[in-house]
């Protein structure tokens, strides 16, 4: 859904930005290294400390790399196959850094096991939906359906955080965490659902919704 509605704003706010640093001669790469650089400190360094305020607003200094390389690299020559994989790839390790971040937290100085047990549930899933879509792409099927994409839970996850980092009651976080892994379960359903319905139509089929 936000990927649907706010990647274009996002875009043309980060545009200038990606112009610049094209102007620079910075590769796209580097950008995209950064920022899971950027975001997995911000993760993995405050998270666990309980400063959760402070780790979102570090987090969120990184995150809008994701759209920058993009616009970098199709002001240059286009993206990639190589410039794609990385940036899926590392778009994996900041999620997985995040909800780690809030577990090993919980596991110990904020001393809530379900929370703890629900920022992994939330880890683990989400890297499912996301392999889920990525497997079927492989094969030639499409399995970019589902109520819970990658920006959602992100955004969903960082904002609550940043809110109980200022004072907000932690059951909030302790609910979104768990709608979102309830989300994360609906979506694998709704892909492997889709990809099911592709594969018994046959190869002359592959996109059908």
């Amino acid at each position: 859904m936000l990927n649907k509605y706010a990647r274009a704003v996002v875009s043309r706010i980060l545009t200038p930005v990606a112009a610049l640093l094209t102007r620079l001669g910075i590769s796209p790469d580097v950008i995209t290294v950064i920022g899971t650089l950027g975001v997995c400190a911000g993760a993995l360094i405050f998270f666990p400390l309980g400063h959760l305020f402070v780790g979102v607003l570090v987090i969120t200094a990184f995150v809008f790399s994701d759209t920058v390389d993009g616009l970098m690299a199709r002001m240059q020559k286009g993206s990639t196959s190589w410039g794609a994989f990385l940036d899926s790839t590392l778009d994996r390790l900041g999620d997985a850094a995040v909800f780690s971040g809030l577990a090993i937290w919980f596991f110990q100085g904020g001393d809530d096991r379900v929370m703890a047990w629900l920022a992994l549930a939330c880890l683990v899933l989400g890297s499912v939906v996301s392999y889920a879509r990525a497997r079927a792409e492989g094969l030639g099927m499409r399995a970019d359906v589902g109520i819970a994409e990658r920006a959602d839970r992100l955004v969903a996850t960082l904002v609550t955080a940043g809110f109980v980092g200022l004072g907000l009651p932690e059951v909030v976080l302790k609910v979104v965490l768990a709608l979102l892994a309830v989300a994360s379960v609906v979506t694998i359903f709704q892909r492997v659902m889709l990809v099911r319905r592709q594969a018994l139509a046959g190869p002359a089929s592959p996109a059908a919704p």
